[in-house]
Protein backbone atom coordinates (compact mmCIF):
# COMPACT_ATOMS: atom_id res chain seq x y z
CA UNK A 1 0.00 0.00 0.00
CA UNK A 2 1.11 3.75 -0.92
CA UNK A 3 2.38 5.64 2.17
CA UNK A 4 -0.22 7.89 3.17
CA UNK A 5 0.37 11.44 3.59
CA UNK A 6 2.00 12.75 6.84
CA UNK A 7 -0.51 14.03 9.84
CA UNK A 8 -0.78 18.18 9.39
CA UNK A 9 1.33 20.12 11.90
CA UNK A 10 -0.79 21.19 14.52
CA UNK A 11 -1.68 24.84 15.00
CA UNK A 12 -3.50 27.92 16.78
CA UNK A 13 -5.59 30.19 14.50
CA UNK A 14 -3.34 33.28 12.91
CA UNK A 15 -3.69 36.11 14.33
CA UNK A 16 -6.44 37.60 12.61
CA UNK A 17 -5.23 40.27 9.19
CA UNK A 18 -7.42 43.67 10.71
CA UNK A 19 -4.95 43.27 13.98
CA UNK A 20 -1.56 42.36 12.22
CA UNK A 21 -1.67 44.41 8.75
CA UNK A 22 -2.09 48.09 10.78
CA UNK A 23 0.93 50.23 10.44
CA UNK A 24 1.83 50.43 13.55
CA UNK A 25 2.10 47.04 14.20
CA UNK A 26 3.82 46.63 10.94
CA UNK A 27 6.00 49.03 11.67
CA UNK A 28 7.40 47.06 15.49
CA UNK A 29 8.91 43.90 13.24
CA UNK A 30 11.67 42.56 14.22
CA UNK A 31 13.73 39.99 12.32
CA UNK A 32 13.22 35.98 12.26
CA UNK A 33 14.96 32.83 11.65
CA UNK A 34 12.53 32.90 8.55
CA UNK A 35 14.27 36.43 7.44
CA UNK A 36 15.74 36.52 3.77
CA UNK A 37 19.09 37.07 4.80
CA UNK A 38 18.66 34.06 8.27
CA UNK A 39 17.17 32.05 5.23
CA UNK A 40 20.22 32.77 2.79
CA UNK A 41 22.99 31.14 4.95
CA UNK A 42 21.43 28.18 6.47
CA UNK A 43 21.35 27.07 2.62
CA UNK A 44 24.66 27.90 2.37
CA UNK A 45 25.58 26.09 5.96
CA UNK A 46 23.51 23.13 4.71
CA UNK A 47 25.28 23.30 1.28
CA UNK A 48 28.21 23.42 2.80
CA UNK A 49 29.29 26.68 0.67
CA UNK A 50 32.74 27.59 0.45
CA UNK A 51 34.01 31.13 -0.46
CA UNK A 52 36.99 31.73 -2.34
CA UNK A 53 38.76 34.78 -3.37
CA UNK A 54 40.54 34.47 -6.83
CA UNK A 55 41.04 38.14 -7.53
CA UNK A 56 42.51 40.47 -5.32
CA UNK A 57 43.89 43.31 -6.70
CA UNK A 58 43.87 46.49 -3.93
CA UNK A 59 46.48 48.65 -3.43
CA UNK A 60 47.74 49.71 0.01
CA UNK A 61 45.55 52.73 0.44
CA UNK A 62 42.55 50.78 -0.08
CA UNK A 63 41.45 51.36 -4.03
CA UNK A 64 41.17 48.82 -6.65
CA UNK A 65 39.42 45.50 -6.83
CA UNK A 66 38.10 42.09 -6.05
CA UNK A 67 36.16 39.27 -6.90
CA UNK A 68 35.07 36.63 -4.66
CA UNK A 69 33.31 33.06 -5.79
CA UNK A 70 30.69 31.35 -4.36
CA UNK A 71 29.55 27.56 -5.14
CA UNK A 72 25.77 27.59 -4.34
CA UNK A 73 22.37 25.18 -5.72
CA UNK A 74 24.52 24.00 -8.29
CA UNK A 75 25.81 27.04 -9.70
CA UNK A 76 28.99 30.13 -9.52
CA UNK A 77 27.90 33.56 -8.32
CA UNK A 78 30.91 35.94 -8.23
CA UNK A 79 30.86 39.03 -6.65
CA UNK A 80 33.43 41.81 -8.09
CA UNK A 81 34.09 44.97 -5.84
CA UNK A 82 35.15 47.51 -6.63
CA UNK A 83 37.25 50.31 -4.28
CA UNK A 84 37.42 53.89 -5.00
CA UNK A 85 38.95 56.94 -3.85
CA UNK A 86 35.76 59.11 -2.93
CA UNK A 87 36.35 63.13 -1.99
CA UNK A 88 34.94 63.54 1.37
CA UNK A 89 32.49 66.21 -0.16
CA UNK A 90 31.39 63.89 -2.75
CA UNK A 91 30.10 61.18 -0.02
CA UNK A 92 26.52 60.95 1.13
CA UNK A 93 23.61 58.34 1.72
CA UNK A 94 21.08 60.49 0.03
CA UNK A 95 19.69 58.46 -3.09
CA UNK A 96 21.16 61.62 -5.52
CA UNK A 97 24.82 60.61 -5.12
CA UNK A 98 26.65 59.97 -8.22
CA UNK A 99 30.16 58.40 -6.50
CA UNK A 100 30.22 56.00 -3.61
CA UNK A 101 33.45 54.50 -1.83
CA UNK A 102 32.72 50.92 -2.87
CA UNK A 103 30.28 49.59 -5.20
CA UNK A 104 29.64 45.71 -6.27
CA UNK A 105 27.82 43.74 -8.78
CA UNK A 106 27.27 40.35 -8.64
CA UNK A 107 27.79 37.90 -11.66
CA UNK A 108 26.32 34.69 -12.94
CA UNK A 109 29.04 32.19 -13.22
CA UNK A 110 33.32 33.25 -13.03
CA UNK A 111 34.20 36.35 -14.79
CA UNK A 112 37.00 36.58 -17.10
CA UNK A 113 39.28 39.64 -17.44
CA UNK A 114 37.68 41.50 -19.71
CA UNK A 115 34.42 40.81 -18.14
CA UNK A 116 36.33 42.34 -14.19
CA UNK A 117 37.28 45.03 -16.34
CA UNK A 118 34.13 46.33 -18.21
CA UNK A 119 32.30 45.51 -14.42
CA UNK A 120 35.36 48.01 -12.76
CA UNK A 121 34.11 50.76 -15.47
CA UNK A 122 30.78 50.07 -15.01
CA UNK A 123 29.53 49.76 -11.26
CA UNK A 124 30.91 52.90 -9.59
CA UNK A 125 28.70 55.05 -12.36
CA UNK A 126 25.72 52.87 -10.94
CA UNK A 127 22.50 54.23 -12.72
CA UNK A 128 24.57 55.86 -15.18
CA UNK A 129 25.89 53.22 -16.92
CA UNK A 130 24.45 50.00 -18.25
CA UNK A 131 24.91 46.17 -17.63
CA UNK A 132 24.82 42.90 -18.83
CA UNK A 133 22.22 40.10 -18.23
CA UNK A 134 24.53 38.17 -16.41
CA UNK A 135 24.98 40.86 -13.94
CA UNK A 136 22.13 39.84 -11.49
CA UNK A 137 22.90 42.65 -8.60
CA UNK A 138 24.05 46.17 -8.30
CA UNK A 139 24.93 47.91 -5.46
CA UNK A 140 26.85 50.64 -4.08
CA UNK A 141 28.38 51.31 -0.20
CA UNK A 142 30.09 53.77 1.84
CA UNK A 143 32.40 53.60 4.22
CA UNK A 144 31.28 54.27 8.14
CA UNK A 145 34.32 56.46 7.97
CA UNK A 146 35.15 56.97 11.49
CA UNK A 147 35.03 53.76 12.09
CA UNK A 148 36.61 52.19 9.08
CA UNK A 149 39.58 54.62 9.50
CA UNK A 150 39.80 53.88 13.46
CA UNK A 151 39.86 49.58 12.72
CA UNK A 152 42.56 50.44 9.90
CA UNK A 153 44.63 52.72 12.24
CA UNK A 154 44.70 50.48 15.25
CA UNK A 155 45.82 47.46 13.30
CA UNK A 156 48.79 49.44 11.64
CA UNK A 157 49.55 49.78 14.90
CA UNK A 158 49.07 45.97 15.90
CA UNK A 159 46.32 46.90 18.08
CA UNK A 160 43.12 45.42 18.02
CA UNK A 161 40.23 48.45 17.44
CA UNK A 162 37.81 49.97 20.52
CA UNK A 163 35.48 47.28 20.97
CA UNK A 164 32.62 49.97 22.49
CA UNK A 165 33.01 51.62 18.88
CA UNK A 166 32.69 48.36 16.92
CA UNK A 167 29.61 47.67 19.37
CA UNK A 168 28.17 51.24 18.46
CA UNK A 169 28.15 51.11 15.23
CA UNK A 170 28.49 48.11 14.15
CA UNK A 171 29.29 48.21 10.41
CA UNK A 172 32.24 49.63 8.77
CA UNK A 173 30.42 50.91 4.95
CA UNK A 174 26.94 51.30 4.21
CA UNK A 175 24.72 50.29 1.40
CA UNK A 176 22.57 52.61 -0.41
CA UNK A 177 21.01 50.69 -2.62
CA UNK A 178 21.13 46.95 -3.78
CA UNK A 179 18.97 46.81 -6.88
CA UNK A 180 18.02 43.35 -8.72
CA UNK A 181 14.99 42.22 -11.17
CA UNK A 182 16.32 44.36 -14.08
CA UNK A 183 17.15 47.53 -13.40
CA UNK A 184 20.03 49.26 -15.40
CA UNK A 185 19.93 46.41 -18.06
CA UNK A 186 20.99 43.26 -15.53
CA UNK A 187 19.31 40.36 -14.85
CA UNK A 188 15.44 39.89 -14.40
CA UNK A 189 14.71 37.26 -11.37
CA UNK A 190 12.93 35.00 -13.50
CA UNK A 191 16.49 34.00 -14.80
CA UNK A 192 17.52 32.18 -12.17
CA UNK A 193 14.68 32.47 -9.54
CA UNK A 194 13.92 28.99 -9.75
CA UNK A 195 17.53 27.77 -9.30
CA UNK A 196 17.95 26.28 -5.64
CA UNK A 197 18.98 28.65 -2.98
CA UNK A 198 17.61 31.46 -5.24
CA UNK A 199 14.16 31.03 -5.46
CA UNK A 200 13.39 33.05 -1.92
CA UNK A 201 12.58 36.60 -2.30
CA UNK A 202 15.68 38.72 -2.47
CA UNK A 203 17.89 35.99 -2.01
CA UNK A 204 20.46 37.09 -4.31
CA UNK A 205 19.99 40.25 -2.83
CA UNK A 206 20.52 38.80 0.45
CA UNK A 207 23.21 36.79 -0.71
CA UNK A 208 25.57 39.76 -2.26
CA UNK A 209 25.28 42.18 1.24
CA UNK A 210 26.47 39.16 3.20
CA UNK A 211 29.58 38.93 0.51
CA UNK A 212 29.91 42.56 0.59
CA UNK A 213 29.71 42.30 4.42
CA UNK A 214 33.13 39.80 3.91
CA UNK A 215 34.78 41.79 1.39
CA UNK A 216 34.57 45.16 4.05
CA UNK A 217 36.52 42.97 6.79
CA UNK A 218 39.20 41.82 4.57
CA UNK A 219 39.67 45.69 3.18
CA UNK A 220 40.54 46.84 6.90
CA UNK A 221 42.18 43.62 7.18
CA UNK A 222 44.25 44.05 3.87
CA UNK A 223 45.13 47.97 4.88
CA UNK A 224 45.62 47.58 8.51
CA UNK A 225 48.45 44.56 7.79
CA UNK A 226 46.94 42.76 10.51
CA UNK A 227 43.92 40.46 11.03
CA UNK A 228 40.69 41.80 13.09
CA UNK A 229 39.94 39.47 16.12
CA UNK A 230 37.32 37.14 15.29
CA UNK A 231 34.62 38.20 17.85
CA UNK A 232 35.22 41.73 16.79
CA UNK A 233 34.58 40.73 12.98
CA UNK A 234 31.57 38.71 13.65
CA UNK A 235 29.75 41.91 15.04
CA UNK A 236 30.44 43.95 12.38
CA UNK A 237 27.21 43.59 9.78
CA UNK A 238 26.70 45.69 6.88
CA UNK A 239 24.79 48.96 7.37
CA UNK A 240 22.37 49.89 5.18
CA UNK A 241 20.72 53.64 4.30
CA UNK A 242 16.86 52.73 3.32
CA UNK A 243 14.21 55.75 2.47
CA UNK A 244 10.56 56.48 0.65
CA UNK A 245 11.74 54.42 -2.25
CA UNK A 246 11.19 51.16 -0.72
CA UNK A 247 8.10 51.82 0.71
CA UNK A 248 5.83 51.89 -2.14
CA UNK A 249 6.76 48.16 -2.61
CA UNK A 250 4.58 46.52 -0.01
CA UNK A 251 1.31 48.42 -1.83
CA UNK A 252 2.41 47.37 -5.20
CA UNK A 253 2.73 43.74 -3.98
CA UNK A 254 -0.07 42.55 -2.45
CA UNK A 255 0.09 38.83 -3.28
CA UNK A 256 3.71 38.65 -2.13
CA UNK A 257 3.19 40.23 0.99
CA UNK A 258 0.56 38.36 1.63
CA UNK A 259 2.68 34.79 1.24
CA UNK A 260 4.97 36.91 3.64
CA UNK A 261 2.94 37.41 6.70
CA UNK A 262 1.05 34.49 6.14
CA UNK A 263 4.32 32.56 6.47
CA UNK A 264 5.38 34.25 9.52
CA UNK A 265 1.75 34.21 10.73
CA UNK A 266 1.55 30.08 10.55
CA UNK A 267 4.92 29.95 12.14
CA UNK A 268 3.74 31.70 15.20
CA UNK A 269 0.37 29.49 15.22
CA UNK A 270 2.78 26.17 15.10
CA UNK A 271 4.92 27.21 17.83
CA UNK A 272 1.63 28.45 19.81
CA UNK A 273 0.22 25.01 19.56
CA UNK A 274 2.93 22.83 21.00
CA UNK A 275 1.65 21.32 23.87
CA UNK A 276 4.75 20.98 25.76
CA UNK A 277 8.09 22.04 26.09
CA UNK A 278 11.10 19.79 26.62
CA UNK A 279 13.95 21.28 28.79
CA UNK A 280 16.53 22.05 26.26
CA UNK A 281 13.74 24.28 24.73
CA UNK A 282 12.98 25.94 28.07
CA UNK A 283 16.83 26.47 28.49
CA UNK A 284 16.88 27.97 24.78
CA UNK A 285 14.18 30.04 25.66
CA UNK A 286 15.76 31.39 28.93
CA UNK A 287 19.08 32.41 27.21
CA UNK A 288 16.90 34.26 24.28
CA UNK A 289 15.22 36.41 27.00
CA UNK A 290 18.58 37.50 28.52
CA UNK A 291 20.14 37.68 24.33
CA UNK A 292 16.62 40.11 24.30
CA UNK A 293 17.93 42.11 26.87
CA UNK A 294 21.32 42.80 26.11
CA UNK A 295 20.67 43.73 22.81
CA UNK A 296 17.80 46.37 24.05
CA UNK A 297 20.58 47.76 26.24
CA UNK A 298 22.81 48.09 23.11
CA UNK A 299 20.40 49.46 20.77
CA UNK A 300 20.15 53.23 21.41
CA UNK A 301 18.91 56.05 18.85
CA UNK A 302 19.12 59.80 18.21
CA UNK A 303 15.34 59.83 17.29
CA UNK A 304 13.36 60.61 20.37
CA UNK A 305 10.18 58.75 19.23
CA UNK A 306 12.47 55.52 18.80
CA UNK A 307 13.91 55.85 21.63
CA UNK A 308 10.94 56.26 23.81
CA UNK A 309 9.75 52.65 22.00
CA UNK A 310 12.88 50.99 22.73
CA UNK A 311 12.58 52.33 26.59
CA UNK A 312 9.68 50.85 27.17
CA UNK A 313 10.40 47.53 25.71
CA UNK A 314 13.35 47.95 28.18
CA UNK A 315 10.82 48.31 30.84
CA UNK A 316 8.66 45.90 29.52
CA UNK A 317 11.03 42.80 29.28
CA UNK A 318 11.71 42.26 33.13
CA UNK A 319 8.33 41.94 33.25
CA UNK A 320 8.18 39.42 30.21
CA UNK A 321 11.07 37.32 31.75
CA UNK A 322 9.28 37.31 35.76
CA UNK A 323 6.13 35.51 34.18
CA UNK A 324 8.31 33.12 32.18
CA UNK A 325 8.77 31.31 35.45
CA UNK A 326 9.72 27.32 35.54
CA UNK A 327 6.16 26.82 35.95
CA UNK A 328 4.78 28.71 33.69
CA UNK A 329 6.90 27.38 30.76
CA UNK A 330 6.21 23.56 31.95
CA UNK A 331 2.56 23.81 32.25
CA UNK A 332 0.38 23.02 29.00
CA UNK A 333 0.94 25.21 25.55
CA UNK A 334 3.43 27.57 27.41
CA UNK A 335 4.04 29.81 24.37
CA UNK A 336 0.42 30.49 23.25
CA UNK A 337 -0.18 31.62 26.54
CA UNK A 338 2.73 33.94 26.87
CA UNK A 339 1.28 35.27 23.62
CA UNK A 340 -2.30 36.25 24.49
CA UNK A 341 -0.38 37.50 28.16
CA UNK A 342 1.23 39.47 25.94
CA UNK A 343 -1.68 41.96 25.05
CA UNK A 344 -1.01 43.72 28.50
CA UNK A 345 2.30 45.35 27.16
CA UNK A 346 3.30 47.06 24.17
CA UNK A 347 2.98 45.99 20.12
CA UNK A 348 6.64 46.52 20.15
CA UNK A 349 7.26 43.78 23.31
CA UNK A 350 4.65 42.42 21.46
CA UNK A 351 6.02 41.83 18.37
CA UNK A 352 9.31 40.93 19.77
CA UNK A 353 7.89 37.63 22.19
CA UNK A 354 6.53 36.56 18.84
CA UNK A 355 9.59 36.69 16.80
CA UNK A 356 11.80 35.27 19.60
CA UNK A 357 9.32 31.94 20.41
CA UNK A 358 10.22 30.79 16.93
CA UNK A 359 13.87 30.33 17.29
CA UNK A 360 14.02 26.82 19.24
CA UNK A 361 11.71 25.74 16.31
CA UNK A 362 13.33 25.36 13.45
CA UNK A 363 11.97 21.86 12.48
CA UNK A 364 8.33 23.54 13.06
CA UNK A 365 8.99 26.65 10.90
CA UNK A 366 12.35 26.57 8.46
CA UNK A 367 10.15 24.63 5.83
CA UNK A 368 7.84 27.45 5.44
CA UNK A 369 10.53 29.82 4.20
CA UNK A 370 10.27 27.93 0.67
CA UNK A 371 6.58 29.38 0.81
CA UNK A 372 7.61 33.09 0.68
CA UNK A 373 7.75 33.52 -3.26
CA UNK A 374 4.62 33.72 -5.32
CA UNK A 375 4.79 33.98 -9.51
CA UNK A 376 1.03 35.09 -9.18
CA UNK A 377 -0.36 38.42 -10.00
CA UNK A 378 -3.85 39.81 -8.86
CA UNK A 379 -6.32 38.81 -11.65
CA UNK A 380 -9.46 40.82 -11.99
CA UNK A 381 -12.92 39.16 -12.47
CA UNK A 382 -15.27 41.06 -14.22
CA UNK A 383 -18.02 38.53 -14.05
CA UNK A 384 -18.28 38.69 -10.31
CA UNK A 385 -22.09 40.14 -9.39
CA UNK A 386 -22.03 43.68 -8.11
CA UNK A 387 -23.59 42.56 -4.88
CA UNK A 388 -20.63 40.63 -4.33
CA UNK A 389 -18.11 42.52 -4.75
CA UNK A 390 -20.10 44.71 -2.18
CA UNK A 391 -20.62 42.42 0.27
CA UNK A 392 -16.77 41.61 -0.31
CA UNK A 393 -15.98 45.60 0.61
CA UNK A 394 -18.89 45.39 3.77
CA UNK A 395 -17.13 42.35 5.31
CA UNK A 396 -12.81 43.57 4.31
CA UNK A 397 -13.12 47.24 3.89
CA UNK A 398 -14.88 49.04 6.78
CA UNK A 399 -11.48 50.55 7.81
CA UNK A 400 -11.43 52.11 4.18
CA UNK A 401 -14.91 52.95 3.46
CA UNK A 402 -16.13 54.89 6.99
CA UNK A 403 -13.28 57.51 6.73
CA UNK A 404 -14.27 60.80 5.21
CA UNK A 405 -11.78 61.96 2.57
CA UNK A 406 -13.39 65.51 2.59
CA UNK A 407 -11.48 66.01 6.03
CA UNK A 408 -7.99 67.47 5.17
CA UNK A 409 -6.44 65.13 7.88
CA UNK A 410 -7.86 62.45 6.33
CA UNK A 411 -5.81 63.07 2.39
CA UNK A 412 -2.83 65.27 3.76
CA UNK A 413 -0.39 63.72 2.15
CA UNK A 414 0.51 62.30 -1.71
CA UNK A 415 3.03 59.84 -3.22
CA UNK A 416 4.54 61.10 -6.49
CA UNK A 417 7.47 59.73 -8.75
CA UNK A 418 10.12 62.63 -8.09
CA UNK A 419 11.21 63.40 -11.70
CA UNK A 420 14.99 63.68 -11.28
CA UNK A 421 15.47 59.78 -9.91
CA UNK A 422 12.06 58.33 -10.83
CA UNK A 423 11.80 57.28 -6.90
CA UNK A 424 9.11 57.21 -4.84
CA UNK A 425 8.01 60.63 -2.80
CA UNK A 426 5.52 61.92 -0.37
CA UNK A 427 4.51 65.13 -0.50
CA UNK A 428 2.32 67.64 1.78
CA UNK A 429 -1.34 68.01 -0.66
CA UNK A 430 -2.40 71.24 0.78
CA UNK A 431 1.37 72.90 1.51
CA UNK A 432 3.10 71.19 -2.13
CA UNK A 433 2.54 71.10 -6.01
CA UNK A 434 2.63 68.15 -7.69
CA UNK A 435 -0.82 66.56 -6.12
CA UNK A 436 -2.11 66.31 -9.73
CA UNK A 437 0.43 63.75 -10.25
CA UNK A 438 -0.10 61.73 -7.71
CA UNK A 439 0.66 57.57 -7.48
CA UNK A 440 -2.24 55.60 -7.22
CA UNK A 441 -1.25 54.37 -4.39
CA UNK A 442 -4.85 55.91 -1.93
CA UNK A 443 -6.14 52.36 -2.25
CA UNK A 444 -8.70 52.94 0.86
CA UNK A 445 -9.91 55.97 -0.84
CA UNK A 446 -10.14 54.08 -4.22
CA UNK A 447 -12.37 51.49 -2.07
CA UNK A 448 -14.40 53.92 -1.21
CA UNK A 449 -15.12 55.19 -3.96
CA UNK A 450 -15.53 52.00 -5.66
CA UNK A 451 -18.75 51.24 -3.28
CA UNK A 452 -20.38 54.23 -4.04
CA UNK A 453 -20.11 53.71 -7.34
CA UNK A 454 -21.64 49.70 -7.06
CA UNK A 455 -24.68 51.40 -5.09
CA UNK A 456 -27.72 50.52 -7.10
CA UNK A 457 -26.18 48.51 -9.82
CA UNK A 458 -26.73 44.81 -10.47
CA UNK A 459 -25.58 42.01 -12.65
CA UNK A 460 -21.97 41.13 -13.54
CA UNK A 461 -19.00 44.05 -12.73
CA UNK A 462 -17.78 44.17 -15.88
CA UNK A 463 -20.34 46.79 -17.59
CA UNK A 464 -19.53 48.86 -14.68
CA UNK A 465 -15.97 49.05 -14.78
CA UNK A 466 -16.22 49.46 -18.60
CA UNK A 467 -18.44 52.75 -18.11
CA UNK A 468 -15.88 53.94 -15.32
CA UNK A 469 -12.76 52.25 -15.24
CA UNK A 470 -11.45 54.12 -13.02
CA UNK A 471 -12.77 51.83 -10.94
CA UNK A 472 -10.69 48.88 -11.87
CA UNK A 473 -7.99 48.94 -9.97
CA UNK A 474 -10.06 49.19 -7.08
CA UNK A 475 -12.36 46.46 -7.87
CA UNK A 476 -8.93 43.98 -8.86
CA UNK A 477 -7.98 44.83 -5.39
CA UNK A 478 -10.98 43.75 -3.41
CA UNK A 479 -11.23 40.77 -5.48
CA UNK A 480 -7.13 40.01 -4.16
CA UNK A 481 -7.95 40.96 -0.34
CA UNK A 482 -10.92 38.57 -0.14
CA UNK A 483 -8.69 35.45 -0.78
CA UNK A 484 -5.22 36.97 0.52
CA UNK A 485 -6.41 38.39 3.58
CA UNK A 486 -2.95 39.51 4.43
CA UNK A 487 -2.17 41.01 1.31
CA UNK A 488 -3.39 44.87 2.08
CA UNK A 489 -1.99 47.42 4.38
CA UNK A 490 -5.03 47.91 6.39
CA UNK A 491 -4.49 51.99 6.63
CA UNK A 492 -5.13 54.55 4.93
CA UNK A 493 -1.97 55.52 3.19
CA UNK A 494 -2.07 59.43 2.73
CA UNK A 495 -3.93 60.47 6.41
CA UNK A 496 -1.96 63.24 7.98
CA UNK A 497 -0.88 60.18 10.55
CA UNK A 498 0.72 57.77 7.91
CA UNK A 499 4.41 57.24 8.43
CA UNK A 500 6.09 55.50 5.81
CA UNK A 501 8.86 54.27 8.70
CA UNK A 502 6.34 51.91 9.49
CA UNK A 503 6.18 50.41 6.14
CA UNK A 504 10.29 50.07 5.82
CA UNK A 505 10.75 48.83 8.59
CA UNK A 506 8.07 45.75 8.19
CA UNK A 507 9.91 45.45 4.77
CA UNK A 508 13.65 45.49 6.10
CA UNK A 509 12.63 43.03 8.96
CA UNK A 510 11.79 40.34 6.74
CA UNK A 511 15.00 41.46 4.72
CA UNK A 512 16.54 40.28 8.24
CA UNK A 513 17.36 43.65 9.73
CA UNK A 514 17.80 44.36 13.36
CA UNK A 515 19.27 48.14 15.11
CA UNK A 516 16.56 50.29 12.97
CA UNK A 517 17.55 53.97 13.66
CA UNK A 518 15.21 56.15 12.49
CA UNK A 519 16.81 59.80 10.60
CA UNK A 520 13.22 60.67 10.43
CA UNK A 521 9.47 59.26 9.28
CA UNK A 522 10.65 58.57 6.10
CA UNK A 523 14.47 57.11 6.29
CA UNK A 524 16.46 54.80 8.20
CA UNK A 525 19.55 53.26 9.03
CA UNK A 526 19.60 49.62 9.82
CA UNK A 527 22.43 47.02 10.50
CA UNK A 528 22.09 43.34 8.44
CA UNK A 529 24.60 40.43 9.20
CA UNK A 530 25.55 41.28 12.05
CA UNK A 531 26.30 38.92 14.03
CA UNK A 532 26.23 36.09 10.92
CA UNK A 533 28.36 34.06 10.29
CA UNK A 534 31.91 34.65 8.55
CA UNK A 535 32.95 32.90 5.29
CA UNK A 536 34.63 29.75 7.21
CA UNK A 537 31.83 29.87 9.42
CA UNK A 538 28.65 28.32 7.83
CA UNK A 539 28.45 24.80 9.05
CA UNK A 540 27.65 26.43 12.60
CA UNK A 541 25.68 29.22 11.14
CA UNK A 542 22.61 30.05 12.37
CA UNK A 543 21.83 31.05 15.75
CA UNK A 544 22.17 34.65 15.43
CA UNK A 545 18.94 35.83 16.19
CA UNK A 546 19.34 39.52 17.75
CA UNK A 547 23.23 39.21 17.98
CA UNK A 548 24.44 40.80 21.09
CA UNK A 549 28.11 41.85 21.81
CA UNK A 550 30.89 39.53 22.77
CA UNK A 551 34.32 41.68 23.24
Amino acid sequence: MPDSDPPPIPQRPLRAPTDVMRLRRMGAGFPTRLSFLRSVTRRLGAEGARITRPVWDIDTDGFGHGVYCVDFGGYTYSLVAVSTDLPPEMRTDRVIATAWDTSYVLYDGVPDADTIARICRAAPQQEAARFDPRDLILSRANKSVRLFAHVVDALRMGQQPDADMIRDVGYLMRTTAVYGNGKFGIADRRIFCERPGMSGPFAAEMLTVWLIRGFTHDLVEHMGGAPLDRRLKRHLGIGNATGLGMAPFLVSHPLLLDAWMQVRETAIARVRAVETLTPDQIARLYALVARVAQHLAEWQVPDKIAQGRIDILRREWPEVAALMTPEFMSGAVPLDRLINKSVHWSVDTQELIAAMVLEPFGDLVDGLADCMATPRLPVLDPAMRCADLADMITRDWPWAVDADYSDPRQCAQFWYVSEAKQEPRLGSRFIEDGAALESPLDIARQVQALARALEGHVGPIAPLLAAHPEHRAAARRVQTVANHPYAEIRDNLIAKGCLPIDMLRCKLAFFGAAKFDPKSDRWTRITLAQGAPLADELDNADDWWLPTFAP
